[in-house]
């Protein structure tokens, strides 16, 4: 099997899960133009990572596992609206001119997509490659990308060349994305390399907005990243269960969603 063409297979099964929730294997036959069996190994790998659980006939959607790091083309396919969502309420922090740090997510991704359709002028410091060629079309754009080494399957640049250049530079904004948050534990996140390049964006911004969608809150993942009230506020999708915002707003901690 061709290993690209099943990985593109994977993200729009993915994604159409993700809008209709359900799906039969007789709609995929027909859509891809494979066989059964070919189907059957889709949906098999796909359950077997945690993405859906099958059912007879075809899959159901399964909430994705944060607690393990889900690979980037899984990720741009899943709350992709919410995504979108929340980067608008996002980018209401941003004025022209300022310089933004954005760490690489799938959600900064579609941060940057916002901001380059709303302004002119920005500087923007980041180490993730996606962001950097969404946003290398902007002339009034300074783009600052971190040297180091590339991690070629989340196309970002971690390491201790990345610390030391992302060190020097103070942002006017921390857009800091994450895999989980909750009260007892904090923001949270997966891989190493991105956490520690994270870490400094924090330290040095005079503001940090953590970014998550709806259905990151009450999940924990790999590393610690801070506590939940070291960041300014929170902006998530309309989805978000209003009673995570009252148990937030109780600890002091502000959760904007519209």
């Amino acid at each position: 099997m061709n290993q690209l063409f099943a990985e593109q297979r994977h993200q729009i099964i993915i994604h159409k899960l993700n809008q209709d929730k359900s799906i039969r294997a007789s709609e995929l036959m027909e859509q891809f133009g494979v066989s059964f069996e070919t189907i059957r190994r889709d949906l098999e790998y796909l359950e077997s990572e945690g993405y859906l659980r099958r059912v007879h006939g075809g899959a159901i959607l399964k909430e994705p596992d944060y607690s393990r790091e889900i690979p980037l083309p899984i990720r741009e396919s899943i709350y992709l609206e919410e995504k979108r969502e929340l980067a608008q309420i996002a980018i209401r922090y941003v004025t022209e001119g300022m310089s933004i740090a954005l760490d690489p997510s799938t959600t900064n991704t579609q941060i940057a997509k916002a901001l380059k359709a709303k302004f002119d002028q920005l500087t923007v410091i980041t180490n993730s490659l996606p962001i950097v060629n969404e946003l290398i079309t902007m002339p009034g754009y300074t783009l600052i990308m971190t040297g180091g080494v590339i991690r070629q399957d989340e196309q970002s640049i971690i390491g201790d060349l990345a610390e030391e250049f992302t060190s020097r530079f103070h942002a006017d904004i921390f857009f800091m994305s994450m895999s989980g948050v909750t009260l007892e534990s904090g923001i949270t996140d997966n891989g190493v390399g991105e956490v520690q390049v994270k870490k400094i964006m924090h330290a040095n911004a005079k503001r940090s907005i953590a970014l998550a969608d709806s259905s990151k809150f009450g999940q924990n993942s790999f590393i610690k990243v801070c506590g939940a009230a070291e960041v300014e506020r929170f902006v998530t999708d309309s989805n978000i269960d209003r009673n995570i915002v009252d148990e937030f707003s109780k600890s002091g901690i502000e959760i904007v969603y519209e």
